[in-house]
């Protein structure tokens, strides 16, 4: 066997404006985004129709598509861990240690992954599926009931456990096995060059790193637009007012005022690189994360909450391979059981589906980059099982506090009928507001310094691994303008759909964002699985498997 592909030569410009960048990918990034933004500020009644056109289309005929492809993904992640040719394997050449410690990797991981999402759904959606899931569309559960707890947690656990990680987890690992065991750029195309060879340094592979530039951008938009809400309703709470509605919703103020903080914050951050803003912002968060959490756990519904956990995850495993696999079909009846059942599943399980597909080119090379120099077992373990773990736990204390609270009647309606993302400042209000007002608007205070980080983490983030997808995998230092002008592009897509066309115009346009990356993942597993069973083959009869063996060099020289 011959040695495995360790050069993939990527056209970028050698000066000028785009020195160091794929000007092929970076411009076309930009149009498209570029488009993107003025069609929604100018015309958003054209755009909110057009784009529920494709959304209704995708739901009806791509709906099983999403379900099945992400059980897929978390098939082929536990099957990598355990298969022996691959959980042994250095995400780096051989013997290479990681590079940050244990405690910063998960932090990063974790606040770029998925922990804004903590603050709005980790409360927001338990009282969500406790009002209604299938089982009450069904009949078979009664909304806001005790018979009714256990349906909650098996939905909330399903959307934020395994089948979220197995999505940043095979970008993740695809991008991290080929660009730090066989010296390829660490861009998205890499992940390919088993199926299709240096045929990626051309047209083909800009097209696969534009859709990943533009699957990022939508994702990341969608997570910001729902974090802009909750940072108004937040200062709401602690005293700002003019920034939001009677509904709870964001004045056009609020929205601008948001993002000129978190944007601005997050582009200064992404200047300063991963190792200092974004490690720093991440212990942070993480440290605040845990504070308001343990909070939840000794004064809100300690037993309720501990009995959500570990029945929550029984119930959750034992539902898991059917929830994997099953599809609602609609009878085209409007108001019918079975129209009903597919409403709600394109509602959430396939919205969350398509998010956590266009998060993961961002989450994934971020995740690739702080973690080389660990063994495909230990990065899924860590990327994947424990993550997982942390969500259940934030689901069933902070959200158990607030199903119990409903349940046995002494919120009485004030976080069911909250926003969502007022929803932990109601509950939180509620429970401490009796006994001091001081602490109360304290820990709306925390709560709003913890968002804010978290929405800082994942937005520079996002900024700084797009041009890296854009300067050919180059992590070195970017050109500040490019900097700049990502940090801009995402916060006026976030504001131009949220002012002109609102939610539910990002969630449409992040679904048809990460239809055509949702191949490009499947794809990457196929790939993936080739490499390492190709590795296994060439380690039995002595061929070089890794950059350094064949070039005795390390990618970074």
């Amino acid at each position: 066997m011959k040695p495995p592909l360790t050069d993939l030569p990527i056209k970028t410009a050698d000066t000028g404006f785009y020195g160091g960048f794929s000007v092929n990918v970076t411009v076309v990034s930009k149009i498209i985004i570029s488009v993107l933004v003025v069609w929604c500020i100018f015309w958003p009644v054209q755009a909110g129709a057009v784009l529920s056109t494709w959304n209704a289309a995708i739901l009806n005929n791509f709906a099983a598509w999403y379900i099945w492809v992400v059980a897929f993904f978390v098939i082929v992640c536990l099957g990598l861990a355990i298969w022996p040719t691959a959980g042994r394997l250095n995400l780096g050449q051989d013997g290479e240690k990681p590079e940050f410690s244990n405690f910063s990797w998960f932090s990063m991981m974790f606040g770029a992954g998925i922990g804004v999402g903590m603050l709005t759904w980790a409360v927001a959606e338990p009282i969500a599926h406790f009002k209604n899931n299938p089982a009450v569309i069904q009949g078979v559960n009664t909304a806001l009931s005790q018979d009714n707890v256990r349906e909650a947690y098996v939905w909330s656990f399903l959307h934020w456990g395994l089948g979220a990680w197995a999505c940043y987890a095979i970008a993740g690992l695809s991008l991290a096995f080929f660009s730090y065991r066989r010296g390829l750029p660490l861009t998205i195309r890499s992940a390919l060059t088993p199926l299709f060879g240096k045929a990626l340094s051309g047209t083909l592979g800009h097209i696969i790193d534009i859709v990943a530039v533009v699957a990022t951008i939508l994702g990341v938009a969608q997570i910001l637009g729902f974090g802009v809400e909750q940072f108004v309703a937040g200062l709401t709470r602690i005293g700002i007012g003019g920034l939001a509605m009677e509904d709870g919703s964001a004045t056009t103020v609020g929205i601008i005022v948001a993002l000129l903080v978190i944007m601005g914050a997050s582009t200064l951050s992404a200047l300063s690189g991963v190792g200092k803003g974004i490690k720093w912002l991440s212990n942070i968060n993480m440290v605040l994360s845990i504070l308001l959490l343990g909070f939840f756990i000794l004064f809100g519904a300690t037993f309720f909450g501990a009995t959500a956990f570990f029945v929550g995850i029984w119930d959750y495993l034992v539902a898991l391979p059917w929830l994997s696999f099953n599809v609602y079909e609609s009878d085209g009846v409007e108001g019918s059981e079975a129209f009903k059942l597919a409403q709600w599943q394109g509602w959430w399980p396939v919205f969350y589906w398509a998010w956590w597909i266009a998060f993961a080119p961002f989450v994934g090379l971020f995740l690739a980059r702080i973690s080389r120099g660990r063994t495909i077992c230990e990065f899924v373990l860590g990327a994947m099982i424990v993550p997982s773990l942390m969500c259940f736990v934030w689901f069933a204390w902070a959200g158990g506090t607030a199903v119990d609270l409903e349940l046995n009647g002494d919120a009485n309606g004030v976080i069911l009928d909250a926003a969502n993302g007022d929803k932990i400042f109601a509950m939180t209000t509620f429970m401490l507001e009796p006994i001091s007002q001081l602490l109360s608007w304290g820990m709306a205070v925390m709560i709003v310094v913890l968002l804010m980080t978290f929405l800082v983490t994942s937005a520079d983030s996002a900024v700084l691994i797009v041009n890296t997808i854009n300067a050919a995998g180059d992590e070195g230092p970017k050109a500040r303008p490019h900097i700049l002008f990502w940090g801009g592009a995402l916060a006026l897509v976030v504001g131009g759909l949220l002012i002109s066309v609102g939610t539910s115009a990002i969630q449409t346009a992040m679904v048809i964002g990460a239809l055509p990356f949702s191949w490009v993942m499947l794809l990457m597993c196929i790939a993936l699985i080739k490499a390492i069973y190709n590795d296994g083959r060439r380690e039995a009869v002595g061929v070089p498997t890794t950059h350094s063996e064949i070039t005795g060099l390390t990618p970074a020289e």
